[in-house]
């Protein structure tokens, strides 16, 4: 293998894990240094109050940093949450249901709206299956691909536009998708679906795994909700980008009758996302990681991105028989690089001999096995290199 990248410092790996992921080291070595005693104040943000001016601070300025790195309109609200992106399946379909907005076209119509749902991977399908738990009434928009070999539905492409089962705008509530399939990688293309949505049907757009990785034209969406941990910081931060015309509420009770408060959208937002103590350290390195995506540039970070993805691809096409990957070029994940070897043997000797070259968190999904690489914003360039480099150095070694 080549040595013409530099390694991590700190003695630390490539970490490729789909998430928890990792994060940049300059944004680590700022919380070593403030750990004990952030800056000045006589204790570490650990042990701080979220009550505190100080800390009051800290997340003001968190939102603040988020709202100018993606050019948040003055009409949506910034909202840290707890829950997870699955959290976010729950409440999307009960905010929704319970706005003004959608109550009066329910009404309107005099029976219940549907919910589109596209369908292009686990999470997206999480997604489906928890509004059905609730009493929605969801339409399935597209569900995969029919597998031409199998016959079997596949999530490794989308059907042309023309085949998608979009519900009548007046009886629809919202349109849901993933944008980036961890599981899968299998990433969609948000101009692809605003522009066939119609403008009168909020979308809300799950982007968990790809949030920050690219400029997003905000104004398009109803709601963007996302988990921290792939490129935003760590564990325990949900965070939702809300439409203010969203939250508005009637007085009718039984409009919030079914929506619990730690998943009322309208409930964080009006007590500044701290109604209760918030993950409070969770939060403060997020914004932390904020101010290190303003710094580089999400211009920059976007051309990152593509450069990453397009050398691993790039060892892929090279070899496809051996480095098998499958998804639709139109629609791979420049987040989240899936591929199979030809054996499963050589799947394991292959994710051991990488951990030997410092390079670990390779495994797929255990519900689709093979290989998959996570290419997260704090991922320099020299670890996708690294990474290739050992493609090649595997594929000489080990293909008939």
């Amino acid at each position: 293998m080549s040595d013409s990248v530099s390694e991590p410092p700190y003695n630390r790996v490539w970490n490729f894990s789909a998430g928890p992921s990792t994060l940049p080291v300059t944004v680590l070595e700022e919380v070593q240094r403030d750990l004990l005693n952030y800056k000045g104040h006589g204790m570490s943000v650990l042990e701080m109050s979220h009550r505190s001016k100080i800390y009051g601070q800290i997340i003001s300025e968190a939102e603040a940093t988020l709202r100018r790195v993606l050019s948040v309109p003055d009409n949506y609200s910034i909202i840290f949450l707890q829950g997870g992106g699955t959290g976010e399946f729950a409440a999307t379909y009960l905010n929704l249901f319970a706005s003004t907005a959608v109550r009066e076209k329910q009404r309107k119509l005099g029976r219940q709206l549907s919910c589109d749902y596209l369908v292009t991977g686990s999470w997206s399908k999480g997604g489906l299956k928890e509004v059905q738990r609730l009493g929605g009434k969801p339409n399935v928009v597209l569900n995969g691909v029919v597998s031409a070999e199998s016959g079997d539905v596949v999530y490794n492409s989308l059907p042309p536009v023309s085949e998608w089962k979009l519900g009548k705008p007046e009886e629809t509530a919202f349109v849901y998708y993933c944008e980036n399939e961890t599981i899968h990688g299998v990433e969609t293309p948000s101009d692809l679906v605003v522009d066939a949505v119609d403008p009168s049907v909020p979308i809300i757009c799950d982007m968990s795994s790809n949030m920050l990785s690219r400029p997003v034209d905000i104004k398009r969406f109803g709601a963007i909700v996302a988990g921290a941990q792939k490129n935003m910081g760590p564990a325990g931060v949900t965070i939702a980008i809300v439409r203010k015309d969203l939250l508005e509420r009637d007085d009718d009770p039984e409009a919030i009758r079914n929506l619990p408060s730690v998943l009322d959208w309208l409930y964080f937002e009006r007590a500044g996302s701290m109604p209760h103590t918030p993950p409070t350290f969770s939060i403060y390195v997020c914004g932390l990681v904020f101010k290190w995506v303003e710094n580089q540039g999400i211009e920059a970070l976007h051309e990152l991105r593509e450069a990453r993805s397009s050398l691993v691809y790039g060892e892929i096409d090279a070899h496809p028989d051996f480095f098998r990957g499958g998804v639709d070029t139109r629609y791979r994940s420049a987040m989240n690089i899936v591929f199979n070897l030809p054996t499963p043997e050589l799947e394991t000797k292959f994710i051991a001999e990488a951990a030997e070259h410092n390079m670990v968190q390779l495994k797929g999904h255990r519900s689709l096995g093979g290989i998959r690489i996570s290419l997260y914003n704090a991922v320099p360039l020299d670890g996708a290199k690294k990474f290739v480099a050992f493609m090649k150095q595997f594929y000489t070694q080990n293909h008939q």
